[in-house]
């Protein structure tokens, strides 16, 4: 059983290639199968090294792995072999429009209500024109002769797919320069990689249509392969994704303090209605992963939700297993103690600076009320401070000032903290200490 992965490395990873590479890695790992990671270059024009370097820094940032590393450009005498086959059998044949010219003959299609499908002008040329065309320096692409059949296949997401041939267009399979497009290139690697299962899109569900009839031109039935065909993902409101992708990289979301596990934990739950624990390692969402419990439905991507997903794994996660990353942030002033008291409270990692100040840190206090202030401070309890020190302080002023509540409580936490909101008092207050909390109350920085 093998399954594949293949980007073109014609731009940086964003989230919607992130799920189809997490949901294709997690089945591979559920079902102990071999997993490809595939680079789709033949654009050489447009593939770049750069791109495909930070693929792999992505791909390792999430925690995954792969069995084997492909490149298309590695294996163009492959596909060159593969269409001389078709163009053997009749099924692949010469055209010598140019671009203008066939987006004339769509227009004029569709002005006349019928569909954009290509005329096969190309098969009734004669010899004599085709002399005149290569006289004149054209270069033919060349295109796959589909079959009027009915393609069939059951998809392992939507279930009996059918479509009829005669609708599409003969598809183009190598270009004018020559190279292969991506539906030769991924059809031959997919034979002869051995690939068994194919996730993907369901933007790629026509293609498949096309893919299947090609496989079997080259001697291989589409039915030797499980399709599963997945929604893509859409902004919160159902919108395409595209215009905002600049921003939801996966080196952007990295850059940003994004945990890689809150991630995987976000992409891999969008689509299944289920409720799920936060899986704190892969190998623990290895365990629980059921790519049929999937819905037909698009889900919607929000970065909102997934600054929550953020904040829910943090809430989760041990002390000993976030301690590697609070030190490569340099976080350093952070116990397990102090860990367990403030985590309830962050929505990134980089959000314990905040906390760290607070506690260990000079901060201006934020005074309001300077009389209650004022009072409070010489109320302090002396001796050793603990979880029950905040209880026994603000009753001893609850009854002196008959304050209770928020105006009891707020003023408190503005000149310890600086912030009207955060953790609970009574854990952070041992953190602060009696020196620091005097001075604050006192209006000093401290």
């Amino acid at each position: 059983m093998k399954l594949r992965f293949a980007p073109s490395p014609t731009g940086n990873l964003h989230v919607g290639n992130a799920r189809t590479l997490l949901l294709n890695w997690l089945y591979a790992k559920k079902q102990g199968a071999t997993f490809i990671l595939r680079f789709d270059d033949t654009d050489l024009e447009r593939s770049k090294d750069e791109y495909e370097a930070q693929i792999k820094k992505d791909i390792a940032w999430l925690g995954l792995d792969y069995d084997e590393i492909v490149k298309q450009s590695d294996r163009l005498d492959i596909y060159k072999e593969a269409a001389e086959k078709l163009k053997a059998s009749g099924r692949l044949y010469p055209c010598y429009e140019t671009k203008k010219e066939l987006d004339f003959k769509r227009k004029r299609q569709l002005s006349q209500g019928r569909p954009p499908v290509y005329d096969r002008a190309a098969l009734r040329l004669s010899p004599e024109e085709i002399a005149t065309f290569e006289t004149e320096g054209r270069v033919p692409h060349w295109r796959f002769k589909l079959e009027d059949a009915t393609i069939t296949w059951q998809d392992a997401a939507h279930g009996e797919m059918i479509f009829e041939a005669k609708h599409f267009s003969d598809p183009i399979l190598i270009r004018e320069n020559g190279a292969p497009v991506y539906t030769l290139s991924g059809v031959v690697d997919d034979i002869d990689l051995d690939i068994t299962h194919i996730v993907r899109g369901d933007d790629h569900i026509s293609n498949t249509a096309i893919q299947i009839q090609l496989m079997e031109a080259l001697g291989t039935k589409g039915t030797d392969f499980i399709f599963a065909h997945l929604p893509l993902l859409t902004g919160s409101k159902g919108e395409g994704l595209s215009k905002r992708l600049g921003s939801l990289g996966l080196m952007d979301l990295k850059a940003q303090n994004y945990e890689p596990m809150a991630l995987i934990n976000y992409l891999g739950h969008l689509g299944n209605p289920e409720e799920s624990d936060v899986a704190l390692t892969l190998g623990d969402f290895v365990k629980t992963f059921d790519l049929s419990k999937f819905g037909k439905s698009a889900p919607k991507f929000s970065e909102e939700d997934l600054q929550r997903a953020n904040g829910k794994f943090l809430q989760a996660v041990s002390f000993d297993q976030i301690k590697p990353r609070l030190k490569e942030l340099g976080f350093t002033k952070t116990t397990k103690e102090f860990w367990e008291t403030i985590r309830g409270n962050l929505t990134l990692l980089t959000d314990v600076k905040e906390y760290e100040a607070v506690c260990f840190e000079e901060i201006s206090p934020k005074i309001e009320e300077t009389d209650f202030v004022d009072q409070a401070k010489f109320s302090l309890p002396q001796g050793t401070w603990d979880e029950e020190t905040w209880q026994k302080w603000t009753t001893h002023l609850k009854e002196e000032t008959g304050r209770k509540g928020k105006p009891l409580f707020m003023p408190l936490r503005q000149a310890l903290t600086g912030e009207d909101h955060g953790p609970e008092m009574k854990k952070l207050l041992p953190f602060i200490g009696y020196d620091k909390a005097f001075k604050r109350l006192s209006g000093q920085k401290a």
